[in-house]
């Protein structure tokens, strides 16, 4: 028996003295020499920057709570010395439940910290929480507690601890748009794929990460002058196989391995640990393009991690919850709304001949034709001219909107700056034929030139509002504007359409973008 484990041991060590020979030619993991075998692990960048902001959120919340349980006390029970001082023990015990609960729920989990809806959510799962088991305590062991005392310190500790997320949020997204702040990240992979996950970085600076340099397998050549990314050059530093060098001489904080045919499962799992010892981070970019998180479920097949991805979410912007929202909303705004849609509809009329609404055939859900509403923002019989328009302009006749276009009524530029052109789509939103969010309704020349994906775009109802409106208007490059569409319409979710509701407020007031 010990002669036979002797021989399985001498096995595998041969095996792995197989696979060292193997690879010891590639630079990947022997570029000068043989490493320690047991390195100094430092921290990488992201890290370090993680703690600190857990380390501050921990002291915000832990300030929040005392002062609001402090305020919610003082104010129910100042007149009572007794009850002050119980409810003063009992408001440091609800303190640190209250913070163990959001401990619990991961607030400072790197999934979840920064994370928008997701740390709101996890903010308010835990507040609830605790809330909740205060009220089952109280019933169960028969304890009469405040309820004005509740009503103080629930709503105000919720909604102190959602505004400082949201301004840590934005104070580190300010921080990270600045490149001192920034980390830079190597890409790693085919030329191609490589520029795309490099493409991604450039186009959000606000994300933290600077591109320093791209390893391809070819890596560089005295021709080379970089590769192209959104019209920034970035550099070729070296191969696929000499990832550890070029992090060193680049001084690369993290590594984002994008699509590649030079490393196997054994090389990557040699990589991470060789990342560890250097402080360095791995992004592993599998290629999906705007697929939102609740879409990704990892899934382990014998030992490799695979990611499986939800169908696509165009059923429930179809659903009746959402046809409901959208006739309680559109009624509500439409009340609200009466004095400026009758201001509106008189400045049309007076400001040049003919009607107070313009009336086009727009194509709908499932290439269903209507009939939407604006208010007449150009001369009349505008669109006879639009054909030639565009042939003159060489431009595409998707989403084709001239920025000078002398068609445009004086009162127009103004009605168009604001949307309040758009405000009579209320009524075809009550009617049936619109939503309050969804893709922007088309006419026919440009439904007529979709391709099988752009044409998913009439799988939902059009909408008064939707995800590029709030992303740059008719500023959005042709493609980014169809991108963001097929967003919208794939990651669909309620909590979604009320944030671009939320935004939609704020860049119809601010102007920009519309024409």
């Amino acid at each position: 028996m010990l002669a036979e484990q002797s021989d399985n041991h001498t096995s595998v060590g041969n095996d792995w003295d197989k696979d060292i020979r193997q690879n010891s030619t590639s630079p990947l993991f022997f570029e000068n020499s043989i490493p320690a075998l047991w390195p100094e692990k430092r921290a990488s960048r992201r890290e370090v920057r993680h703690v600190r902001h857990s380390r501050r959120m921990v002291v915000s919340d832990a300030a929040i709570i005392c002062v609001t349980l402090a305020t919610a006390t003082v104010s129910v029970f100042a007149g009572n010395p007794d009850a002050l001082l119980n409810y003063a023990v009992g408001s440091a015990g609800l303190a640190a439940l209250w913070m163990a609960a959001l401990g619990l729920n991961g607030y400072r989990a790197r999934r979840v910290v920064g994370r928008g809806v997701g740390e709101c959510t996890s903010v308010t799962l835990a507040t609830l929480q605790v809330f909740g088991l205060i009220a089952i305590g109280a019933l169960l062991l028969h304890v009469d507690v405040s309820r004005a005392y509740l009503a103080i310190a629930f709503p105000a500790g919720l909604i102190g601890l959602l505004l400082t997320r949201r301004h840590r949020r934005r104070v580190e997204a300010a921080e990270l748009s600045r490149a001192e702040h920034q980390v830079s990240v190597l890409v790693v992979g085919s030329s191609r794929s490589a520029a795309d996950v490099a493409a991604t970085f450039v186009r959000d600076p606000r994300a933290g990460y600077r591109v320093v340099g791209i390893c391809t397998p070819a890596g560089p050549t005295a021709q080379d002058h970089g590769i192209d990314v959104d019209g920034q050059s970035i550099p070729v530093v070296g191969i696929d196989q000499a990832i550890a060098d070029a992090v060193r001489r680049t001084g690369a904080h993290t590594v984002a391995l994008a699509a590649t045919d030079h490393l196997h499962p054994t090389e990557i799992r040699r990589l991470i640990w060789e990342l560890d010892s250097l402080g360095v981070d791995l992004l592993i970019a599998p290629g999906l393009v705007d697929i939102a998180e609740d879409r990704l479920h990892s899934r382990p097949v014998a030992g490799m991690a695979m990611f499986e991805v939800t169908k696509p979410q165009h059923e429930g912007a179809n659903s009746a919850a959402k046809r409901a929202f959208d006739i309680v909303f559109a009624t509500t705004a439409m009340i609200a709304i009466a004095p400026l849609f009758a201001v509106a509809a008189l400045a049309v009329r007076l400001s040049s001949p003919g009607p107070v609404f313009y009336v086009s055939e727009r194509i709908g859900l499932r290439g269903t034709t209507f009939k939407m509403l604006k208010f007449r923002s150009m001369v009349d019989g505008a669109d006879a001219g639009a054909s030639a328009m565009i042939a003159a302009d060489g431009s595409s006749p998707i989403f084709w909107k001239p920025k000078d276009d002398p068609r445009i009524t004086w009162v127009g530029k103004i009605i168009r700056k604001y949307s309040i052109d758009e405000l009579p789509q209320f009524i075809n939103v009550l009617r049936g034929d619109m939503s309050v969010v969804g893709p922007r309704p088309q006419v026919r020349r440009e439904v007529d030139s979709y391709d099988y994906l752009v044409r998913q775009r009439l799988t939902v109802k059009p909408g008064l509002t939707g995800l590029w409106q709030v992303s740059g208007r008719s500023d959005l490059q042709l493609e980014d504007a169809v991108r963001l569409d097929l967003s919208y319409i794939e990651n669909w979710s309620p909590i979604k359409d009320l944030v671009i509701i939320g935004k939609t407020v704020k860049t119809v007031l601010s102007g920009e973008g519309a024409y």
